[in-house]
């Protein structure tokens, strides 16, 4: 593992390996143990999109772990001038010892690498959110202590997080299933990757198909970063598709919900359901960093592979 771009590059037992250090330094950071793993090593941390987690969670996780963080805004970077990103990834390479980057598209992260020599870190982009999902997995397992046998329901758009989420779920063994209106399921190009996953994949426009004895129903905002002039269209596309009393009905009585947040109460899900599931909700959010640590770790540190 050199890179974390997207939750499909990776094996089972790489996954597994993320999730067990990050309980690990879980563990430690509970318990007052010191685990500076990254002493004299910088992150450089790229944000083309607004953030809240994603920037708090890799800023505190470096600190943490005895090294730096810095913030670089795409207007404030010679990228934001027409730099070609090639030359930045070189430059950038000269400096730092990783960099995570939060942009739109995918191929960014594809030429970083391509130029850079350095980690780099898909910290969400409109094709794959990985840190969010690692820390999803990791809260499924603190709360049902496996994932085989496990059915998590996704109800909503089969966009960055869907598509993360169904590689990451049936790669440990759950089944997942997606609820989401016809035109926005998740695209051709990603479901011939999820082939070879046969039966734990499947997409439906039935959210009580997706709710039906789910141990995990899992839900985002109708409208994304980026989305924003569509907000109104994807409100009456996505009508329908809420977790809320009818739904939760569904599912297997201690089912867990997961929201990777900001949460639209009365759009995806209900205040009702959102509030008697906070617990496990914001322990998804703090567990962004301890996976995010284990994935540093992993990639900049003396445990790097």
């Amino acid at each position: 593992m050199k890179h974390l771009l997207k939750i499909a590059d990776l094996s089972e037992s790489e996954i597994i390996d993320i999730l067990n250090l990050a309980d690990q330094l879980k563990y430690e950071k509970k318990h007052g143990i010191p685990h500076r793993h990254l002493e004299g090593k910088t992150l450089g941390m790229i944000f083309q999109k607004s953030s809240t987690r994603t920037r708090v969670s890799f800023e505190v996780g470096m600190c943490e772990l005895g090294g730096n963080a810095v913030v670089l805004s795409v207007g404030e970077l010679q990228m934001g001038r027409g730099e070609p990103i090639q030359d930045t990834a070189r430059v950038l390479s000269r400096y730092l010892d990783g960099i995570m980057i939060r942009t739109y598209d995918q191929k960014d992260l594809e030429d970083l690498v391509q130029y850079g020599s350095i980690p780099i870190i898909n910290g969400l982009t409109d094709y794959a959110h990985p840190c969010q999902v690692l820390a999803d997995l990791m809260t499924i397992r603190e709360y049902k202590d496996s994932f085989k046998g496990l059915k998590v329901g996704f109800i909503g758009d089969g966009f960055n997080m869907a598509n993360s989420l169904a590689f990451g779920c049936v790669k440990v063994g759950s089944q997942f299933v997606l609820a989401s209106p016809k035109e926005y399921q998740i695209k051709d190009d990603v479901l011939e990757q999820l082939k070879p996953y046969g039966d734990l994949f499947s997409m439906t426009e039935d959210v009580m198909e997706a709710a039906k004895d789910a141990d995990v129903l899992i839900t985002d905002v109708w409208a994304s970063l980026g989305q924003e002039s569509e907000t109104q269209k994807r409100r009456v596309a996505f009508k329908g598709y809420q977790i809320n009393d009818d739904v939760l009905a569904a599912a297997k009585p201690d089912v867990m919900i997961q929201h990777c947040l900001p949460a639209h109460r009365e759009e995806e899900i209900t205040t009702k359901i959102f509030e008697d599931h906070a617990a496990e909700i914001f322990d998804e959010a703090e567990n962004r960093i301890h996976a995010q640590k284990a994935v540093l770790v992993k990639l900049l540190g003396k445990k790097a592979e």
